[in-house]
């Protein structure tokens, strides 16, 4: 569909679309729009970078009136997850009496408890301390009539599952669910058999595909050059906004002080440890430009609402296939073009090989020109070289 009047939305939702800015669906959009508005269960997958929030935010903002209880439950694996979707949520809901609230945690309960007795009509979450409210008596669930299930296999990988039942159980039967997860291994289609009934299946591309638009490479190197060889891609390559991914956060924290010492580089970090109001700041300053490196583990791997990626970095083959897919998803967002780039050394060849085999083709290896290399067997594969190239504007 070529416009968001052709879904059924609401004049409410229609004229506050219109207001953020959006031109016309995404795949995803409209597909899972028109399913959800007649009140179907959904189970979806889809791309990073397709809309996912707006799937099913838009129908359920559509239909929703003002309540004394929470009528719509969302819930996110972290933090600043839930944040995007409550500014997504007021963003949608602009021309409508509804009222929406986050509660999740790494903050004081003083001021959530005060939004729960303001009466909320939606509430985004994560599980944890959603569940602690619940337990204080804080809040009741018998009246939701929406639950979201977004990134579920995050939340698997963060051992949620359990505490993603519990809440799941204090729903009433009675409920619409929307549920999303970019894979689905058998513990997740598992939950989905239990939580939903006689879903619609909404997918956009293959689960395990990473966005289409997105160069790979691999770059061998012996494994005492990781560090020299990484700063030395920074240096060279012509790039808008990056996002450097690594495994820990003492290695995040090891690479940000020599980036910054690179020219035209403004770098920040992204991890666990961070306190929460500057995780924030950090993930505001990279979206205006105040930042245009971000050094992360994978918290920032998954669903974060940052546009404009060039690039992105592996400073080590992920152990798990499934987080290669989600980190260089950061790029290649909304039929942009990107690039992705993975460090690679001996002691990685089994995860690489795995990679390969989960996103079905084989990802180029390549040598950066006039690097000084340490021997490694790595290198007789003789890769592509890397050409240095200017900054790029921006690329469709």
């Amino acid at each position: 569909m070529s416009s968001f009047d052709e879904l059924g939305l609401s004049g409410a939702v229609l004229r506050a679309v219109k207001r953020a800015g959006y031109d016309a669906p995404t795949p995803v959009q409209a597909q899972a729009i028109p399913i959800a508005l007649e009140g179907r269960d959904i189970v979806g997958a889809s791309q990073t970078g397709t809309g996912k929030t707006a799937a099913f935010a838009l129908p359920i903002v559509s239909t929703m009136k003002r309540s004394t209880k929470p009528q719509c439950l969302v819930l996110e694996p972290t933090r600043e997850l839930a944040a995007q979707v409550e500014d997504q949520m007021n963003v949608f809901s602009y021309y409508k009496p509804l009222n929406v609230m986050l509660l999740h945690g790494g903050v004081g309960y003083g001021h959530q408890i005060e939004a729960l007795e303001s009466k909320p009509d939606i509430i985004i979450a994560t599980p944890g301390r959603l569940l602690d409210h619940i337990e204080k008596g804080n809040l009741d669930l018998s009246n939701i009539q929406y639950l979201v299930l977004d990134e579920v296999d995050r939340m698997l990988d963060m051992g949620f599952l359990p505490d993603v039942k519990k809440i799941i159980d204090r729903c009433p039967p009675g409920r619409q669910t929307l549920f999303f997860s970019a894979t689905m291994p058998g513990a997740i289609e598992t939950l989905a058999n239990w939580a939903l009934k006689e879903p619609a299946e909404v997918e956009i591309g293959g689960r395990r595909s990473p966005a289409e638009t997105v160069s790979h490479a691999f770059y061998p190197v012996g494994m005492d050059q990781r560090d020299e060889l990484i700063l030395e891609l920074v240096k060279r390559t012509g790039f808008e906004s990056m996002m450097i991914f690594t495994r820990t956060k003492k290695e995040a924290d090891s690479l940000l002080p020599r980036i910054k010492e690179i020219e035209g580089t403004k770098p920040t970090a992204l991890h666990s440890d961070i306190r929460q109001s500057d995780r924030t700041k950090a993930l505001q300053g990279f979206r205006d430009g105040t930042f245009n490196v971000i050094v992360a583990t994978d918290i920032a791997a998954r669903g974060l609402d940052v546009s404009g990626v060039t690039h992105v970095i592996n400073y080590r083959v992920p152990e798990n296939p499934e987080d290669y897919v989600h980190r260089i998803g950061r790029t290649g967002r909304a039929q942009m073009e990107g690039d992705a780039f993975t460090i690679l050394t001996a002691d990685e060849l089994e995860n690489a090989a795995a990679v390969e085999h989960y996103v079905d083709q084989k990802i180029e290896r390549r040598k950066l020109d006039n690097f000084n290399y340490h021997y490694t067997a790595l290198l007789e594969e003789n890769p592509k070289p890397l050409r240095r190239r200017r900054p790029p504007g921006k690329r469709r």
